[in-house]
């Protein structure tokens, strides 16, 4: 019977252990790198225990020399102790970057497992390469998440983020996703203790049941935000924001599509919420968008910064009653569905 169970070893992966003990207690980035480095295109495959880095790891993007990274589900990359740098513990296409998806290697990923940032560090990076995948990932303690780099493909990092959590580190410049280059798709996410759920710097992104939950202390608790674009042509539908002070924000022309999300707040800290807030002209799509605001506080479901946009607001269910401005009333199509 044993025969037939696929290990690690059957499937022909490379297991770190191998060569590289679990739970240590010391450094093993540069023995980590070493077997990425002797091993282009294999899986490294990471049993259960703790791995402490005391730097960046890399993954060469270049289709020739790339590879997988696959943790098992208690498999934990740990920052170690005095962690100091600004690059992320785990850094994809970090090495020989590339812009090519024709040849065989080209389609790299981390999955499983458990990356752990001590409070301090940044969690994966996806620097260069396409067609890469994060998946069955669970972030914690980290300043930032996840962060998509400028593109390789003249600004498109066409990278594919799903079924990951992130817990940050609660600190005033956390987010849980930072994004940089375009056409990325992000799906079944949850995401907490940040200041910010996903800062978006880019465009041609699509974000699909992604919830963003505020479990910060109150500092500054006005300016959080779930959801903050300073791009265009963002589609997000059914994204969530859970306790933040403003849902969803737009500093750009903020021409971006948003369809059945949420807002919703039950904590009896923080004062000033809004729904939506558009630091320029509004120039969204919203559509079917709920938003259950508290009785005691001063609620806002639509800040915009400069009068006039294109921007629609179509079916939106939220009580009229509780909050204070009227601008969504420039945009309404349809009628509040309460």
């Amino acid at each position: 019977m044993t025969d037939t169970i696929l290990t690690p070893e059957r499937k022909g992966f490379i297991v770190v252990t191998d060569t590289i003990p679990a739970n240590s207690g010391e450094d093993v980035s540069d023995a980590i790198q070493a077997l990425i480095d002797a091993n282009p295109n294999r899986t490294i495959y990471f049993p259960d225990g703790v791995y402490l880095l005391a730097k960046p790891i890399c993954g060469p993007a270049d289709p020739l020399l790339s590879g997988g990274l696959q943790l098992s589900s208690c498999a934990v990359l740990k920052a170690a102790g005095g962690w100091n740098h600004d690059e992320a513990m785990v850094r994809l296409g970090g090495e020989h970057a590339a812009n090519n998806i024709y040849t065989i290697g080209s389609n790299y990923s981390f999955t499983g497992g458990i990356v752990d940032g001590s409070g301090v560090a940044d969690g994966i990076s996806i620097d260069s390469g396409r067609e890469t995948a994060i998946r069955e990932v669970s972030i914690k303690h980290t300043r930032i998440g996840i962060h998509i780099k400028h593109g390789a493909n003249s600004g498109s990092s066409d990278a594919d983020i799903m079924s990951v959590n992130i817990v940050g580190n609660g600190a005033r410049d956390s987010v849980g996703v930072l994004v940089h280059g375009y056409d990325n798709s992000f799906t079944n996410m949850r995401i907490a203790k940040v200041f910010y759920g996903f800062d978006i710097h880019s465009g041609g992104n699509v974000l699909k049941n992604i919830h963003p939950l505020y479990t910060c202390d109150y500092t500054d608790y006005t300016e959080t935000c779930a959801f903050l674009d300073h791009a265009q042509d963002n589609w997000y539908n059914f994204c969530y924001s859970d306790q933040f002070s403003i849902g969803f924000r737009t500093t750009g022309s903020g021409r971006c599509t948003y369809e059945s999300c949420f807002c919703f707040w039950y904590s009896s800290a923080g004062k000033y919420l809004t729904a939506f807030r558009a630091d320029n002209k509004f120039n969204a799509i919203v559509e079917h968008i709920k938003v259950g605001f508290r009785e005691d506080t001063e609620n806002t479901f639509l800040f915009v910064g400069e009068p006039g946009g294109a921007g629609v607001v179509e079916n939106p269910a939220f009580r009229e009653t509780l909050v204070k401005d009227e601008d969504y009333k420039d945009y309404l199509q349809g009628r509040i569905v309460y």
